[in-house]
């Protein structure tokens, strides 16, 4: 056999992902909808969104993972998903920025409810370490606000972030223990020394359309999670409290605005060229450098049965004014069909007042033809009360924006992405 056959292979955690999740119907919920790689950029594992699609992804060493026992490797697993179901990969950093201190804090959160982590992570109440005072089970907020002051003068930095946190919340963010060093401040009140084992780079590093879109596919993801769970009565190890936290992250809302513009900057095509111009960033002066022109060509269909009421339209429009510097529009008037004398190209920043100019009944097959005849289209928006059936399939992204009240009811169930307008 040849010395390539004997070479070991590196470790794949997607093949030993059931088995270890065997027992956790929860967690193995979401990681499903979770992707996986292997990386060996960072030193253990870490989560984030990815800016270019808006997903969750999680990232792990292989080698870390090898040297790991079974029980280790869940309760890293159920530690990085946690990161993702409280949504401290995209949101709940005080005032809006990372430091090691919450890092900590959210580590301890999280860690209160893990018993088999790899040694070193940072667990309230373990002896020996300068959380041994602190209870199990508060928030990651509480945890910040009571962090012990390590600090050779006390008192310097002690008030700095105190807040008062939540009685009980479950996990946070952080396994903590040996490893990477996050370019976190801290350095000058004692909390420099200790590391954090997860990786958390590029959790601030998304646009906010990028966060608000996350954020609504996490509440997806947590949702149907929580329907496999409640149908199978069980939710393995997650505790009663870490439960009633996560149904309560449900009932959050999202700006459909931020939808909106994410929604538009991924329908843009980029059209890519060289440029002696732009330095390359990775070859700098060796190979020439990239110019980017993104334009986006949107399809925007307005229903304009009698259902649709004339406040809905307009704060649509309003809103279209603002996006229109982003891109260019094709709006589409319809309402059992298009009225393609009608049909305009919104000039990418022209500013628009809005109109009726259709007031039947509703078929969303003639908007959908339409688009899909003319083929060049990025993407395409119907704005509707949804009072009809199901359409046939669109060649470009579809989304579909109504009130709180359709979007609650729709008259059929699609995969598409559904935005309220408040």
């Amino acid at each position: 056999m040849s010395d390539s056959a004997n070479q070991k292979r590196p470790f794949d955690l997607n093949i030993h992902m059931a088995r270890l999740l065997m027992d956790e119907p929860f967690f193995a919920a979401i990681s499903r909808r979770i992707d996986k790689n292997s990386s060996n950029a960072i030193p253990t594992a870490g989560v984030r969104v990815n800016p270019h699609t808006a997903q969750f992804e999680m990232l792990y060493n292989p080698s870390f993972f090898e040297k790991l026992t079974d029980a280790e490797r869940r309760d890293v697993l159920k530690h990085e998903f946690y990161h993702v179901v409280f949504m401290h990969v995209t949101d709940r950093m005080p005032n809006g920025a990372m430091t090691r201190q919450w890092n900590i804090a959210t580590d301890l959160a999280i860690n209160s409810h893990l018993h088999n982590l790899p040694e070193g992570g940072l667990i309230p109440g373990k002896e020996g370490t300068p959380f041994e005072d602190l209870p199990r089970g508060m928030s990651a907020e509480w945890y910040l606000a009571n962090l012990p002051d390590l600090s050779k003068n006390k008192g310097d930095d002690k008030d700095e972030n105190k807040n008062e946190g939540e009685s009980s919340d479950g996990p946070g963010s952080g396994t903590g223990g040996e490893g990477q060093s996050q370019p976190q401040s801290g350095e000058g009140d004692g909390y420099g020394d200790i590391e954090t084992l997860d990786d958390h780079s590029g959790w601030g590093d998304v646009s906010d359309e990028v966060k608000e879109i996350a954020k609504e596919r996490l509440k997806e993801i947590v949702k149907q999670a929580s329907e496999d769970c409640a149908r199978g009565n069980s939710w393995g190890s997650v505790p009663q409290q870490c439960r009633e936290k996560i149904m309560k992250g449900l009932q959050s809302k999202i700006d459909w605005r931020s939808v909106l513009r994410y929604f538009i900057k991924t329908s843009q095509r980029a059209n890519k060229s060289s440029s002696i111009k732009r330095i390359n960033r990775r070859y700098a002066y060796i190979h020439p450098g990239r110019k980017t022109n993104r334009v986006a060509k949107v399809a925007i269909s307005i229903d304009q049965s009698g259902s649709v009421d004339n406040g809905m339209l307009a704060q649509f429009f309003a809103e279209l004014n603002k996006l229109s510097e982003l891109a260019e529009f094709t709006v589409i008037p319809f309402d059992t069909e298009v009225a393609e004398d009608k049909v305009y190209v919104w000039k990418k920043g022209e500013k628009r007042v809005w109109e009726r100019v259709l007031c039947g009944g509703t078929d969303f097959d003639a908007p959908t033809e339409y688009v899909n005849k003319q083929g060049d289209f990025d993407g395409h928006i119907i704005l509707t009360d949804l009072c009809a059936p199901k359409p046939k399939s669109s060649k470009c992204q579809r989304m579909w924006m109504t009130t709180p009240q359709y979007a609650s009811r729709p008259y059929f169930a699609t995969k598409e992405k559904i935005v309220a307008i408040e």
